[in-house]
């Protein structure tokens, strides 16, 4: 299981993702999906414009977990 950490990371940072949006140019509805942890699937250009926007490298936006949740 892939888990998304974008909702942590915007609440650290007292953001919302309109604010991202608007800054990044990735579309909110792709925003809100990460943010719910419902996408199927996402861009690579969509991941590197958010890690470079937080300034943080891919593991701190994504991790991948075992199934029994143990990583």
């Amino acid at each position: 299981m892939i888990r998304c950490h974008f909702a942590r990371l915007l609440g650290e940072r007292k953001l919302k993702i309109a604010d991202v949006a608007r800054d990044t140019g990735i579309n909110r509805g792709t925003l809100t999906r990460l943010y719910y942890e419902t996408a199927e699937r996402v861009e690579i250009d969509v991941l590197d414009k958010l890690c470079d926007y937080f300034v943080i490298d891919l593991p701190e936006l994504l991790e991948r977990t075992s199934s029994t949740g143990q990583t």
